[in-house]
Protein backbone atom coordinates (compact mmCIF):
# COMPACT_ATOMS: atom_id res chain seq x y z
CA UNK A 1 0.00 0.00 0.00
CA UNK A 2 1.64 3.25 -1.19
CA UNK A 3 1.51 6.73 0.26
CA UNK A 4 -0.92 7.67 -2.52
CA UNK A 5 -3.32 4.99 -1.32
CA UNK A 6 -3.12 6.60 2.13
CA UNK A 7 -3.92 10.01 0.63
CA UNK A 8 -6.87 8.51 -1.24
CA UNK A 9 -8.04 6.77 1.93
CA UNK A 10 -7.94 9.99 3.96
CA UNK A 11 -9.66 11.94 1.18
CA UNK A 12 -12.35 9.26 0.88
CA UNK A 13 -12.85 9.33 4.66
CA UNK A 14 -13.22 13.11 4.57
CA UNK A 15 -15.80 12.89 1.76
CA UNK A 16 -17.66 10.10 3.54
CA UNK A 17 -17.94 11.98 6.84
CA UNK A 18 -18.82 15.24 5.11
CA UNK A 19 -21.48 13.54 2.99
CA UNK A 20 -22.92 11.82 6.06
CA UNK A 21 -23.12 15.12 7.93
CA UNK A 22 -24.53 17.03 4.92
CA UNK A 23 -27.18 14.42 4.22
CA UNK A 24 -28.17 14.12 7.90
CA UNK A 25 -28.43 17.85 8.51
CA UNK A 26 -30.37 18.34 5.26
CA UNK A 27 -32.76 15.54 6.13
CA UNK A 28 -33.33 17.07 9.56
CA UNK A 29 -33.86 20.53 8.06
CA UNK A 30 -36.27 19.15 5.45
CA UNK A 31 -38.26 17.40 8.15
CA UNK A 32 -38.10 20.56 10.31
CA UNK A 33 -40.25 20.78 13.40
CA UNK A 34 -42.86 18.26 12.24
CA UNK A 35 -40.91 15.19 13.29
CA UNK A 36 -39.89 16.83 16.55
CA UNK A 37 -43.50 17.61 17.39
CA UNK A 38 -44.28 13.94 16.77
CA UNK A 39 -41.42 12.94 19.05
CA UNK A 40 -42.77 14.67 22.12
CA UNK A 41 -46.38 13.74 21.50
CA UNK A 42 -47.45 12.36 24.85
CA UNK A 43 -47.88 8.59 24.69
CA UNK A 44 -48.05 5.94 27.38
CA UNK A 45 -47.54 3.06 24.95
CA UNK A 46 -44.07 1.53 24.78
CA UNK A 47 -44.70 0.16 21.30
CA UNK A 48 -45.87 3.55 20.01
CA UNK A 49 -42.81 5.23 21.53
CA UNK A 50 -40.53 2.62 19.96
CA UNK A 51 -42.12 3.12 16.54
CA UNK A 52 -41.86 6.92 16.89
CA UNK A 53 -38.14 6.66 17.62
CA UNK A 54 -37.61 4.21 14.77
CA UNK A 55 -39.52 6.35 12.27
CA UNK A 56 -37.95 9.69 13.17
CA UNK A 57 -34.40 8.30 13.26
CA UNK A 58 -34.93 6.49 9.94
CA UNK A 59 -35.71 9.87 8.40
CA UNK A 60 -32.94 11.99 9.95
CA UNK A 61 -30.47 9.06 10.10
CA UNK A 62 -28.93 9.80 13.46
CA UNK A 63 -29.78 8.13 16.75
CA UNK A 64 -27.49 10.68 18.42
CA UNK A 65 -29.63 13.53 17.02
CA UNK A 66 -32.83 11.90 18.25
CA UNK A 67 -31.40 11.29 21.72
CA UNK A 68 -30.02 14.83 22.01
CA UNK A 69 -33.49 16.17 21.15
CA UNK A 70 -34.97 13.92 23.83
CA UNK A 71 -32.46 15.29 26.35
CA UNK A 72 -33.67 18.80 25.45
CA UNK A 73 -37.33 17.83 25.73
CA UNK A 74 -36.88 16.19 29.13
CA UNK A 75 -34.79 19.16 30.28
CA UNK A 76 -37.64 21.47 29.25
CA UNK A 77 -40.17 19.43 31.18
CA UNK A 78 -42.33 18.62 28.13
CA UNK A 79 -41.51 14.91 28.25
CA UNK A 80 -41.04 12.50 31.11
CA UNK A 81 -38.14 10.07 31.27
CA UNK A 82 -40.41 7.02 31.03
CA UNK A 83 -41.80 8.39 27.74
CA UNK A 84 -38.32 8.95 26.30
CA UNK A 85 -36.97 5.43 26.98
CA UNK A 86 -38.95 3.53 24.28
CA UNK A 87 -38.13 6.30 21.77
CA UNK A 88 -34.41 5.84 22.53
CA UNK A 89 -34.74 2.13 21.81
CA UNK A 90 -36.52 2.83 18.53
CA UNK A 91 -33.82 5.30 17.51
CA UNK A 92 -31.16 2.60 17.86
CA UNK A 93 -33.01 0.42 15.36
CA UNK A 94 -33.80 3.33 13.04
CA UNK A 95 -30.13 4.26 12.66
CA UNK A 96 -29.39 0.86 11.03
CA UNK A 97 -31.07 1.99 7.78
CA UNK A 98 -27.85 3.64 6.58
CA UNK A 99 -25.95 0.36 6.87
CA UNK A 100 -28.54 -1.37 4.69
CA UNK A 101 -28.27 1.34 2.02
CA UNK A 102 -24.48 1.08 2.04
CA UNK A 103 -24.70 -2.73 1.82
CA UNK A 104 -26.19 -2.36 -1.67
CA UNK A 105 -22.65 -1.72 -2.94
CA UNK A 106 -21.89 -5.40 -2.36
CA UNK A 107 -24.62 -6.63 -4.71
CA UNK A 108 -23.29 -8.94 -7.45
CA UNK A 109 -24.95 -9.88 -10.71
CA UNK A 110 -24.93 -9.10 -14.40
CA UNK A 111 -28.61 -8.21 -14.65
CA UNK A 112 -29.34 -4.58 -15.56
CA UNK A 113 -31.74 -4.21 -12.63
CA UNK A 114 -29.24 -5.75 -10.21
CA UNK A 115 -26.57 -3.35 -11.42
CA UNK A 116 -29.01 -0.44 -11.13
CA UNK A 117 -29.45 -1.20 -7.42
CA UNK A 118 -25.75 -0.66 -6.76
CA UNK A 119 -25.04 2.84 -5.36
CA UNK A 120 -22.14 3.25 -7.80
CA UNK A 121 -24.73 3.04 -10.59
CA UNK A 122 -27.40 5.47 -9.38
CA UNK A 123 -25.23 7.82 -7.28
CA UNK A 124 -23.90 9.77 -10.32
CA UNK A 125 -27.50 10.29 -11.46
CA UNK A 126 -28.47 11.59 -8.00
CA UNK A 127 -25.43 13.87 -8.01
CA UNK A 128 -26.40 15.27 -11.43
CA UNK A 129 -30.02 15.83 -10.37
CA UNK A 130 -28.87 17.35 -7.09
CA UNK A 131 -26.46 19.86 -8.58
CA UNK A 132 -29.00 20.86 -11.28
CA UNK A 133 -31.68 21.49 -8.63
CA UNK A 134 -29.23 23.34 -6.39
CA UNK A 135 -28.06 25.65 -9.18
CA UNK A 136 -31.35 26.40 -10.91
CA UNK A 137 -34.13 26.01 -8.33
CA UNK A 138 -35.00 29.02 -6.19
CA UNK A 139 -37.41 27.27 -3.85
CA UNK A 140 -35.84 26.51 -0.46
CA UNK A 141 -37.47 23.09 -0.20
CA UNK A 142 -36.11 22.02 -3.58
CA UNK A 143 -32.67 23.35 -2.71
CA UNK A 144 -32.73 21.40 0.53
CA UNK A 145 -33.76 18.25 -1.33
CA UNK A 146 -30.83 18.89 -3.67
CA UNK A 147 -28.39 18.96 -0.75
CA UNK A 148 -29.79 15.62 0.43
CA UNK A 149 -29.01 14.11 -2.98
CA UNK A 150 -25.58 15.73 -3.04
CA UNK A 151 -24.82 14.62 0.51
CA UNK A 152 -25.70 11.02 -0.34
CA UNK A 153 -23.61 11.20 -3.52
CA UNK A 154 -20.59 12.60 -1.68
CA UNK A 155 -21.03 9.92 0.99
CA UNK A 156 -21.06 7.12 -1.58
CA UNK A 157 -18.13 8.53 -3.56
CA UNK A 158 -16.20 8.76 -0.30
CA UNK A 159 -17.00 5.17 0.60
CA UNK A 160 -16.04 3.98 -2.88
CA UNK A 161 -12.74 5.87 -2.61
CA UNK A 162 -12.03 4.33 0.81
CA UNK A 163 -12.82 0.83 -0.45
CA UNK A 164 -10.58 1.27 -3.48
CA UNK A 165 -7.70 2.70 -1.44
CA UNK A 166 -7.83 -0.16 1.06
CA UNK A 167 -7.99 -3.03 -1.42
CA UNK A 168 -4.18 -3.42 -1.49
CA UNK A 169 -4.36 -4.15 2.24
CA UNK A 170 -5.88 -7.57 1.57
CA UNK A 171 -2.38 -8.78 0.64
CA UNK A 172 -0.78 -7.26 3.75
CA UNK A 173 -0.17 -9.86 6.46
CA UNK A 174 -0.01 -7.28 9.27
CA UNK A 175 -3.46 -5.96 8.36
CA UNK A 176 -5.04 -9.40 8.56
CA UNK A 177 -3.28 -10.07 11.86
CA UNK A 178 -4.52 -6.72 13.24
CA UNK A 179 -8.15 -7.66 12.66
CA UNK A 180 -7.57 -11.09 14.10
CA UNK A 181 -6.60 -9.32 17.34
CA UNK A 182 -9.90 -7.46 17.24
CA UNK A 183 -11.59 -10.86 17.41
CA UNK A 184 -10.87 -10.55 21.13
CA UNK A 185 -14.34 -9.39 22.32
CA UNK A 186 -13.08 -6.87 24.88
CA UNK A 187 -10.53 -5.30 22.51
CA UNK A 188 -13.03 -5.19 19.65
CA UNK A 189 -15.67 -3.48 21.79
CA UNK A 190 -13.14 -0.88 22.97
CA UNK A 191 -11.99 -0.12 19.41
CA UNK A 192 -15.58 0.27 18.18
CA UNK A 193 -16.53 2.48 21.14
CA UNK A 194 -13.51 4.76 20.82
CA UNK A 195 -13.87 5.19 17.03
CA UNK A 196 -17.57 6.01 17.29
CA UNK A 197 -17.02 8.27 20.30
CA UNK A 198 -14.55 10.31 18.25
CA UNK A 199 -16.74 10.78 15.17
CA UNK A 200 -19.98 10.74 17.23
CA UNK A 201 -21.99 8.72 14.73
CA UNK A 202 -22.62 5.00 14.78
CA UNK A 203 -23.96 5.16 11.21
CA UNK A 204 -20.66 6.65 10.04
CA UNK A 205 -18.48 4.20 11.99
CA UNK A 206 -20.49 1.22 10.71
CA UNK A 207 -20.05 2.61 7.19
CA UNK A 208 -16.28 2.81 7.70
CA UNK A 209 -16.28 -0.81 8.88
CA UNK A 210 -18.23 -1.78 5.77
CA UNK A 211 -15.61 -0.03 3.63
CA UNK A 212 -12.84 -1.89 5.48
CA UNK A 213 -14.61 -5.18 4.83
CA UNK A 214 -14.06 -4.63 1.10
CA UNK A 215 -10.43 -5.68 1.66
CA UNK A 216 -11.60 -9.19 2.50
CA UNK A 217 -9.36 -9.18 5.59
CA UNK A 218 -12.05 -8.44 8.19
CA UNK A 219 -13.41 -11.64 9.75
CA UNK A 220 -16.92 -11.80 11.18
CA UNK A 221 -15.32 -12.64 14.54
CA UNK A 222 -13.76 -9.15 14.58
CA UNK A 223 -16.76 -7.32 13.07
CA UNK A 224 -19.19 -8.45 15.79
CA UNK A 225 -17.42 -6.94 18.86
CA UNK A 226 -16.53 -3.78 16.91
CA UNK A 227 -20.21 -3.28 16.04
CA UNK A 228 -21.10 -3.86 19.69
CA UNK A 229 -18.63 -1.17 20.71
CA UNK A 230 -19.99 1.24 18.11
CA UNK A 231 -23.39 1.12 19.82
CA UNK A 232 -21.74 2.17 23.09
CA UNK A 233 -19.65 4.91 21.47
CA UNK A 234 -22.71 6.61 19.97
CA UNK A 235 -23.87 7.49 23.51
CA UNK A 236 -21.08 10.08 23.80
CA UNK A 237 -23.05 12.78 21.96
CA UNK A 238 -26.03 12.58 24.33
CA UNK A 239 -23.77 12.45 27.39
CA UNK A 240 -21.96 15.62 26.27
CA UNK A 241 -25.31 17.32 25.53
CA UNK A 242 -26.58 16.52 29.04
CA UNK A 243 -23.75 18.42 30.71
CA UNK A 244 -25.28 21.37 32.54
CA UNK A 245 -28.82 20.05 32.08
CA UNK A 246 -31.17 19.19 34.91
CA UNK A 247 -31.19 15.77 36.55
CA UNK A 248 -34.06 14.44 34.44
CA UNK A 249 -32.15 15.25 31.22
CA UNK A 250 -28.96 13.64 32.54
CA UNK A 251 -30.95 10.52 33.39
CA UNK A 252 -32.15 10.40 29.76
CA UNK A 253 -28.55 10.32 28.52
CA UNK A 254 -27.70 7.66 31.09
CA UNK A 255 -30.61 5.47 29.95
CA UNK A 256 -29.20 5.62 26.41
CA UNK A 257 -25.85 4.45 27.76
CA UNK A 258 -27.33 1.74 29.99
CA UNK A 259 -29.48 0.40 27.16
CA UNK A 260 -26.47 -0.13 24.92
CA UNK A 261 -24.07 -1.33 27.63
CA UNK A 262 -26.56 -3.85 29.03
CA UNK A 263 -27.39 -5.00 25.51
CA UNK A 264 -23.71 -5.51 24.67
CA UNK A 265 -22.93 -7.35 27.92
CA UNK A 266 -25.93 -9.69 27.63
CA UNK A 267 -25.35 -10.33 23.93
CA UNK A 268 -21.65 -11.02 24.39
CA UNK A 269 -22.20 -13.38 27.34
CA UNK A 270 -24.86 -15.37 25.51
CA UNK A 271 -23.13 -15.35 22.13
CA UNK A 272 -19.66 -16.31 23.32
CA UNK A 273 -21.05 -18.62 26.01
CA UNK A 274 -22.82 -20.67 23.36
CA UNK A 275 -19.69 -20.49 21.19
CA UNK A 276 -17.68 -22.27 23.89
CA UNK A 277 -19.84 -25.38 23.57
CA UNK A 278 -21.20 -25.07 20.04
CA UNK A 279 -18.68 -23.08 17.96
CA UNK A 280 -20.23 -20.72 15.43
CA UNK A 281 -18.84 -21.73 12.03
CA UNK A 282 -19.52 -18.32 10.44
CA UNK A 283 -17.07 -16.52 12.76
CA UNK A 284 -14.16 -17.40 10.49
CA UNK A 285 -15.92 -16.15 7.37
CA UNK A 286 -15.05 -12.83 5.80
CA UNK A 287 -17.26 -9.91 6.76
CA UNK A 288 -18.93 -7.95 3.99
CA UNK A 289 -21.27 -4.99 3.71
CA UNK A 290 -24.40 -7.13 3.92
CA UNK A 291 -23.60 -9.26 6.95
CA UNK A 292 -22.33 -6.18 8.82
CA UNK A 293 -25.75 -4.56 8.22
CA UNK A 294 -27.46 -7.75 9.38
CA UNK A 295 -25.35 -7.96 12.56
CA UNK A 296 -25.97 -4.27 13.33
CA UNK A 297 -29.76 -4.64 12.92
CA UNK A 298 -30.07 -7.99 14.72
CA UNK A 299 -28.17 -6.70 17.75
CA UNK A 300 -30.40 -3.66 18.11
CA UNK A 301 -33.59 -5.65 17.57
CA UNK A 302 -32.56 -8.31 20.11
CA UNK A 303 -31.52 -5.67 22.66
CA UNK A 304 -34.84 -3.87 22.21
CA UNK A 305 -36.77 -7.13 22.53
CA UNK A 306 -34.96 -7.83 25.79
CA UNK A 307 -35.20 -4.36 27.38
CA UNK A 308 -38.45 -2.86 26.02
CA UNK A 309 -40.50 -4.73 28.66
CA UNK A 310 -38.01 -3.48 31.27
CA UNK A 311 -38.26 0.27 30.69
CA UNK A 312 -39.30 0.71 34.32
CA UNK A 313 -36.11 -1.03 35.45
CA UNK A 314 -33.97 1.24 33.25
CA UNK A 315 -35.77 4.26 34.71
CA UNK A 316 -35.07 3.09 38.27
CA UNK A 317 -31.43 2.47 37.38
CA UNK A 318 -31.14 6.04 36.07
CA UNK A 319 -32.68 7.38 39.28
CA UNK A 320 -30.25 5.31 41.36
CA UNK A 321 -27.33 6.75 39.39
CA UNK A 322 -28.53 10.37 39.48
CA UNK A 323 -30.52 10.90 42.65
CA UNK A 324 -32.81 13.79 43.50
CA UNK A 325 -31.65 16.29 46.08
CA UNK A 326 -33.93 18.38 48.30
CA UNK A 327 -32.13 21.55 47.30
CA UNK A 328 -32.56 20.96 43.56
CA UNK A 329 -33.98 23.89 41.65
CA UNK A 330 -37.40 22.80 40.44
CA UNK A 331 -37.73 25.62 37.91
CA UNK A 332 -38.59 24.28 34.48
CA UNK A 333 -36.41 25.44 31.59
CA UNK A 334 -38.99 26.44 29.01
CA UNK A 335 -36.55 26.91 26.13
CA UNK A 336 -33.39 24.81 25.89
CA UNK A 337 -30.61 26.14 23.67
CA UNK A 338 -29.32 22.57 23.22
CA UNK A 339 -32.02 22.28 20.56
CA UNK A 340 -30.26 24.89 18.41
CA UNK A 341 -28.24 21.99 16.99
CA UNK A 342 -31.55 20.89 15.47
CA UNK A 343 -33.25 24.20 14.50
CA UNK A 344 -36.51 22.55 13.47
CA UNK A 345 -36.94 21.20 16.99
CA UNK A 346 -36.02 24.58 18.49
CA UNK A 347 -38.50 26.45 16.26
CA UNK A 348 -41.27 24.01 17.13
CA UNK A 349 -40.48 24.30 20.84
CA UNK A 350 -40.56 28.11 20.67
CA UNK A 351 -43.95 27.93 18.96
CA UNK A 352 -45.28 25.62 21.67
CA UNK A 353 -44.08 27.97 24.41
CA UNK A 354 -45.73 30.88 22.56
CA UNK A 355 -48.95 28.85 22.57
CA UNK A 356 -48.58 28.49 26.35
CA UNK A 357 -48.20 32.26 26.50
CA UNK A 358 -51.34 32.70 24.36
CA UNK A 359 -53.40 30.55 26.72
CA UNK A 360 -51.96 32.41 29.72
CA UNK A 361 -52.96 35.75 28.16
CA UNK A 362 -56.41 34.43 27.28
CA UNK A 363 -57.05 33.20 30.84
CA UNK A 364 -55.89 36.52 32.28
CA UNK A 365 -58.22 38.49 30.01
CA UNK A 366 -61.25 36.28 30.75
CA UNK A 367 -60.73 36.86 34.47
CA UNK A 368 -60.27 40.60 33.97
CA UNK A 369 -63.51 41.34 32.11
CA UNK A 370 -65.64 40.38 35.12
CA UNK A 371 -63.89 42.77 37.51
CA UNK A 372 -65.68 46.02 36.45
CA UNK A 373 -68.98 44.37 37.46
CA UNK A 374 -67.78 42.28 40.41
CA UNK A 375 -64.55 43.46 42.04
CA UNK A 376 -62.32 40.74 43.54
CA UNK A 377 -58.95 41.76 45.00
CA UNK A 378 -57.63 38.19 44.83
CA UNK A 379 -58.32 37.96 41.10
CA UNK A 380 -56.75 41.40 40.64
CA UNK A 381 -53.52 40.06 42.18
CA UNK A 382 -53.68 37.09 39.81
CA UNK A 383 -53.97 39.48 36.85
CA UNK A 384 -50.82 41.32 37.96
CA UNK A 385 -48.92 38.01 38.20
CA UNK A 386 -50.27 36.92 34.83
CA UNK A 387 -49.06 40.14 33.19
CA UNK A 388 -45.64 39.72 34.79
CA UNK A 389 -45.46 36.16 33.47
CA UNK A 390 -46.46 37.33 30.00
CA UNK A 391 -43.53 39.80 30.07
CA UNK A 392 -41.17 36.95 31.02
CA UNK A 393 -42.53 34.80 28.22
CA UNK A 394 -42.02 37.57 25.68
CA UNK A 395 -38.43 38.21 26.81
CA UNK A 396 -37.53 34.52 26.89
CA UNK A 397 -39.11 33.63 23.53
CA UNK A 398 -37.84 36.75 21.78
CA UNK A 399 -34.25 36.24 22.97
CA UNK A 400 -34.41 32.54 22.06
CA UNK A 401 -35.69 33.19 18.54
CA UNK A 402 -33.17 35.95 17.83
CA UNK A 403 -30.39 33.48 18.66
CA UNK A 404 -32.10 30.72 16.67
CA UNK A 405 -32.37 32.91 13.55
CA UNK A 406 -28.62 32.52 13.04
CA UNK A 407 -29.13 28.80 12.30
CA UNK A 408 -30.27 27.35 8.94
CA UNK A 409 -33.94 26.35 8.83
CA UNK A 410 -36.37 25.21 6.19
CA UNK A 411 -39.16 27.42 4.88
CA UNK A 412 -41.87 26.17 7.24
CA UNK A 413 -39.70 26.65 10.32
CA UNK A 414 -38.64 30.12 9.19
CA UNK A 415 -42.33 30.94 8.78
CA UNK A 416 -43.08 29.67 12.30
CA UNK A 417 -40.25 31.78 13.73
CA UNK A 418 -41.50 34.91 11.93
CA UNK A 419 -45.08 34.42 13.13
CA UNK A 420 -43.95 33.71 16.69
CA UNK A 421 -41.67 36.76 16.88
CA UNK A 422 -44.43 39.08 15.70
CA UNK A 423 -47.22 37.46 17.71
CA UNK A 424 -45.54 37.48 21.14
CA UNK A 425 -45.47 41.28 21.10
CA UNK A 426 -49.20 41.43 20.42
CA UNK A 427 -49.87 38.82 23.10
CA UNK A 428 -47.90 40.82 25.65
CA UNK A 429 -49.79 43.99 24.72
CA UNK A 430 -53.13 42.19 25.20
CA UNK A 431 -51.90 41.24 28.66
CA UNK A 432 -50.99 44.89 29.33
CA UNK A 433 -54.47 46.07 28.33
CA UNK A 434 -56.03 43.37 30.52
CA UNK A 435 -54.15 44.83 33.47
CA UNK A 436 -55.31 48.32 32.44
CA UNK A 437 -58.92 47.09 32.56
CA UNK A 438 -58.25 45.67 36.01
CA UNK A 439 -56.93 49.05 37.20
CA UNK A 440 -60.00 50.78 35.79
CA UNK A 441 -62.17 48.22 37.60
CA UNK A 442 -60.30 49.05 40.81
CA UNK A 443 -61.15 52.73 40.26
CA UNK A 444 -64.80 51.83 39.65
CA UNK A 445 -64.85 49.92 42.93
CA UNK A 446 -62.97 52.57 44.94
CA UNK A 447 -65.15 55.42 43.68
CA UNK A 448 -68.34 53.35 43.75
CA UNK A 449 -69.07 54.26 40.14
CA UNK A 450 -72.51 53.20 38.89
CA UNK A 451 -72.99 53.36 35.14
CA UNK A 452 -76.48 53.93 33.80
CA UNK A 453 -78.51 50.86 32.83
CA UNK A 454 -78.05 51.75 29.15
CA UNK A 455 -74.25 52.02 29.49
CA UNK A 456 -74.12 48.69 31.33
CA UNK A 457 -76.10 46.97 28.57
CA UNK A 458 -73.85 48.46 25.90
CA UNK A 459 -70.68 47.41 27.76
CA UNK A 460 -72.08 43.89 28.15
CA UNK A 461 -72.50 43.59 24.36
CA UNK A 462 -68.98 44.93 23.75
CA UNK A 463 -67.50 42.64 26.39
CA UNK A 464 -69.17 39.60 24.82
CA UNK A 465 -67.85 40.55 21.38
CA UNK A 466 -64.27 41.06 22.61
CA UNK A 467 -64.27 37.83 24.66
CA UNK A 468 -65.45 35.92 21.58
CA UNK A 469 -62.76 37.61 19.49
CA UNK A 470 -59.97 36.80 21.96
CA UNK A 471 -61.05 33.16 22.20
CA UNK A 472 -61.26 32.84 18.43
CA UNK A 473 -57.86 34.51 17.98
CA UNK A 474 -56.09 32.32 20.51
CA UNK A 475 -57.63 29.18 19.02
CA UNK A 476 -56.54 30.27 15.54
CA UNK A 477 -53.01 30.95 16.76
CA UNK A 478 -52.55 27.78 18.82
CA UNK A 479 -53.92 25.55 16.05
CA UNK A 480 -52.51 27.62 13.14
CA UNK A 481 -56.06 27.64 11.81
CA UNK A 482 -56.07 29.99 8.82
CA UNK A 483 -59.80 29.59 8.22
CA UNK A 484 -60.51 30.73 11.76
CA UNK A 485 -57.97 33.55 11.44
CA UNK A 486 -59.81 34.89 8.39
CA UNK A 487 -62.86 35.55 10.59
CA UNK A 488 -61.00 37.88 12.95
CA UNK A 489 -60.76 41.03 10.84
CA UNK A 490 -64.52 41.45 10.13
CA UNK A 491 -65.29 40.90 13.82
CA UNK A 492 -62.63 43.47 14.78
CA UNK A 493 -64.30 45.96 12.43
CA UNK A 494 -67.63 45.35 14.19
CA UNK A 495 -65.96 45.99 17.57
CA UNK A 496 -64.50 49.27 16.28
CA UNK A 497 -68.03 50.26 15.28
CA UNK A 498 -69.39 49.27 18.69
CA UNK A 499 -66.82 51.47 20.42
CA UNK A 500 -67.71 54.44 18.21
CA UNK A 501 -71.44 53.94 18.82
CA UNK A 502 -71.05 53.63 22.59
CA UNK A 503 -68.98 56.82 22.69
CA UNK A 504 -71.60 58.62 20.61
CA UNK A 505 -74.38 57.41 22.90
CA UNK A 506 -72.42 58.52 25.95
CA UNK A 507 -72.05 62.01 24.50
CA UNK A 508 -75.80 62.09 23.95
CA UNK A 509 -76.39 61.07 27.58
CA UNK A 510 -74.03 63.85 28.67
CA UNK A 511 -76.10 66.30 26.67
CA UNK A 512 -79.25 65.06 28.36
CA UNK A 513 -77.60 65.17 31.80
CA UNK A 514 -78.08 61.42 32.50
CA UNK A 515 -74.32 60.81 32.82
CA UNK A 516 -71.31 62.72 34.17
CA UNK A 517 -67.97 63.71 32.64
CA UNK A 518 -66.07 61.83 35.41
CA UNK A 519 -67.90 58.62 34.57
CA UNK A 520 -67.16 59.35 30.93
CA UNK A 521 -63.40 59.24 31.55
CA UNK A 522 -63.71 55.83 33.20
CA UNK A 523 -65.96 54.56 30.41
CA UNK A 524 -63.51 55.83 27.82
CA UNK A 525 -60.66 53.93 29.52
CA UNK A 526 -62.61 50.69 29.27
CA UNK A 527 -63.57 51.32 25.64
CA UNK A 528 -60.00 52.19 24.65
CA UNK A 529 -58.55 49.03 26.19
CA UNK A 530 -61.22 46.79 24.63
CA UNK A 531 -60.55 48.39 21.25
CA UNK A 532 -56.75 47.99 21.61
CA UNK A 533 -57.17 44.33 22.53
CA UNK A 534 -59.26 43.81 19.38
CA UNK A 535 -56.55 45.56 17.33
CA UNK A 536 -53.86 43.20 18.63
CA UNK A 537 -56.09 40.21 17.90
CA UNK A 538 -56.36 41.51 14.35
CA UNK A 539 -52.57 41.78 14.16
CA UNK A 540 -52.13 38.15 15.22
CA UNK A 541 -54.66 36.94 12.66
CA UNK A 542 -53.04 38.94 9.86
CA UNK A 543 -49.64 37.61 10.87
CA UNK A 544 -50.92 34.05 10.58
CA UNK A 545 -52.54 34.69 7.20
CA UNK A 546 -49.92 36.86 5.54
CA UNK A 547 -46.70 35.26 6.79
CA UNK A 548 -48.04 31.85 5.72
CA UNK A 549 -48.38 33.32 2.21
CA UNK A 550 -44.94 34.96 2.27
CA UNK A 551 -46.63 38.30 1.56
CA UNK A 552 -46.66 40.03 4.94
CA UNK A 553 -48.10 43.52 4.34
CA UNK A 554 -50.70 44.53 6.89
CA UNK A 555 -51.99 47.62 5.13
CA UNK A 556 -52.30 45.91 1.76
CA UNK A 557 -54.15 43.00 3.38
CA UNK A 558 -56.60 45.29 5.17
CA UNK A 559 -57.29 47.27 1.97
CA UNK A 560 -57.79 44.11 -0.07
CA UNK A 561 -59.78 41.94 2.32
CA UNK A 562 -62.41 44.62 2.99
CA UNK A 563 -63.41 44.58 -0.68
CA UNK A 564 -64.14 40.84 -0.67
CA UNK A 565 -67.71 39.53 -0.57
CA UNK A 566 -66.87 36.99 2.14
CA UNK A 567 -65.60 39.78 4.41
CA UNK A 568 -68.83 41.72 3.93
CA UNK A 569 -70.93 38.64 4.64
CA UNK A 570 -69.08 37.92 7.87
CA UNK A 571 -69.17 41.56 8.90
CA UNK A 572 -72.94 41.70 8.52
CA UNK A 573 -73.36 38.48 10.53
CA UNK A 574 -71.21 39.79 13.41
CA UNK A 575 -72.87 43.21 13.24
CA UNK A 576 -76.23 41.55 13.72
CA UNK A 577 -74.97 39.28 16.50
CA UNK A 578 -73.43 42.12 18.53
CA UNK A 579 -76.11 44.76 17.97
CA UNK A 580 -76.67 47.47 20.58
CA UNK A 581 -80.33 47.66 19.68
CA UNK A 582 -82.34 50.85 19.74
CA UNK A 583 -80.61 53.83 21.33
CA UNK A 584 -81.60 54.31 24.96
CA UNK A 585 -81.74 57.88 26.24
Amino acid sequence: MSIFNVFTLLGGLALFLFGMDLMGSSLERQAGGRLQSILYSVTSSRITGFLLGLGVTSVIQSSSATTVMLVGFVNSGIMQLKQAIPIIMGSNVGTTVTAWILSLSGINGESFFIQLLKPTSFTPILALIGIAMYMFCKDDKKKNLATIFLGFAVLMFGMDAMSGAMKPLKDEVWFAELFLKFSNPILGVLVGAVLTGIIQSSSASVGILQALSATGAVPVSAAIPIIMGQNIGTCVTALISSIGANRAARRTAMVHLYFNVIGVVVFMILFYGINLFFPWSFLEAQANELNIAIIHTCFNLLTTGLLLPLTGTLEKLAYLTIKDKPEDNKTVILLDERLFTYPGAAAQRAWDVACEMANLVRDGFIKTVELPNTWDAKIADEIVKSESNADKYEDAIGTYLVKLSAYPMNHDDNMAVNITLQAINDLERISDHSQNIMETAREINDKNVQFSAAAQEELAVLKTAVVDLVNRTMDAFVNRNLELAAKIEPQEEVIDGLVRDIKARHIERLRLGTCTIEYGFILNDLLTNYERIADHCSNIAIELLEVSRDTYNRHEYEDTVKTEAEFERRYERYHERYSLGDETK
